[in-house]
């Protein structure tokens, strides 16, 4: 900015000294915008807002990360009628217990999810909210390649190199996801795809 006022400044300093007959034209070119290379293709900027429901659900399921009670969770989990925690037929007791063992934290990640931001898809005629937003992407949209350079880091971050493997395989989002439909129901909070937990033939 300072070398083009300079610049636009000795301009009008010669413009000046010089007869007005003489003064150069002045051209104004025209640039095109640069493409906006780093937008996902069909990419939708319009974030859906999330319905009252669904709200009260997101409300009542921190209370239960507050208090930090798996107990509660469990509860919370059982009280809907076709909520799903795992694709191996485990309670949702002994499911989170398991993965407890191994390290994996079910209250603190749900934590993370429901922090950071998420993605809708259209289920029949409802709308469902998924976290992270990632996992609401079509599988062809999930691809890397289709995605800004900043949330193809945050798809690695989320579910690594195996992750991706699948990915590029034509699978959907493999990692840890949740999601609420528009009418407050919690869905699910799964940590798996349901081909992982088949037995091999």
């Amino acid at each position: 900015m300072r070398v083009l006022l300079a610049s636009a400044l000795a301009m009008g300093g010669l413009a000046a000294c010089q007869p007005a007959e003489q003064e150069a034209p002045r051209v104004r070119l025209s640039v095109p915008a640069a493409p906006a290379i780093t937008r996902p293709a069909e990419a939708e900027e319009e974030v859906v807002e999330l319905s009252q429901a669904a709200q009260d659900k997101i409300m009542a399921i921190r209370e239960v990360l507050a208090r930090n009670s798996l107990t509660r969770l469990v509860r919370l989990a059982n009280a809907e009628p076709a909520f799903v925690s795992n694709f191996a037929g485990e309670s949702h007791r002994v499911q989170w217990d398991l993965l407890r063992r191994t390290g994996f934290d079910p209250l603190a990640r749900l934590q993370d999810l429901l922090d950071g931001p998420y993605g809708t898809r259209q289920v029949g005629e409802e709308t469902w909210y998924i976290w992270p937003d990632l996992a609401a992407l079509d599988p062809e949209l999930l691809r890397p390649e289709r995605l800004s350079f900043r949330d193809r880091a945050r798809l690695r971050e989320l579910v690594g190199d195996e992750g991706l493997s699948k990915i590029a395989e034509g699978q959907g989002y493999p990692g840890v996801r949740t999601a609420i439909a528009e009418d407050g129901r919690w869905l699910y909070f799964v940590h798996e795809s349901e081909d992982e937990t088949q037995e091999p033939e």
